[in-house]
């Protein structure tokens, strides 16, 4: 190259990894040390679909911390509230509609509120269209006390 000066590439940066609290990591022997439970008990629980984990592609499976934190309640409830396992099945199932119910009413409040703004902005384009050549109706005065009547021909 002219001048002496070389171009060199430089590297691709690496992906990104972001883990978030869904981020399945944890391995079943880790996640029930984390949780305090035995291992055949989370293997129990994702039988009985109290918890679900993401699978590897050998079908290992893998808990997030959100997991983690589900397992702790499912043992609190069992435990500390001597709930039956069907019955924190159902806890599970109407807390999840609930969350679902909540984001749906979000989805629609936003979409009430763009509706009225596109309707606000609609109004002030009918307004800002109105001739302003018209003279306002004035009502007449109290002090007047003429009296017009009307004849039609016969």
């Amino acid at each position: 190259m002219p001048g002496g000066h070389r171009r060199t590439r430089r590297p691709a940066a690496p992906p990104q990894y972001v883990l978030t609290e869904d981020t399945p990591v944890y391995v079943i022997s880790v996640a029930a040390e984390l949780s305090g439970l035995h291992p055949q008990t989370l293997r129990q629980y994702d039988r009985l679909g109290l918890v679900s984990p993401d699978r590897t592609a050998g079908r290992g499976r893998r808990y997030s911390a959100r997991d983690i934190q589900q397992l702790r309640e499912v043992q609190r409830l069992s435990q500390d509230e001597g709930i039956n396992l069907a019955g924190i099945k159902r806890i599970i199932e109407l807390e999840n509609q609930v969350t679902a119910l909540q984001a749906r009413i979000g989805e629609l409040v936003d979409s009430l509120e763009g509706a009225a703004a596109a309707l606000q902005q609609r109004e002030a384009a009918v307004h800002a269209s109105y001739r302003r050549d018209l003279v306002p109706y004035q009502p007449p005065t109290p002090q007047s006390s003429a009296l017009v009547v009307w004849r039609p021909k016969r």
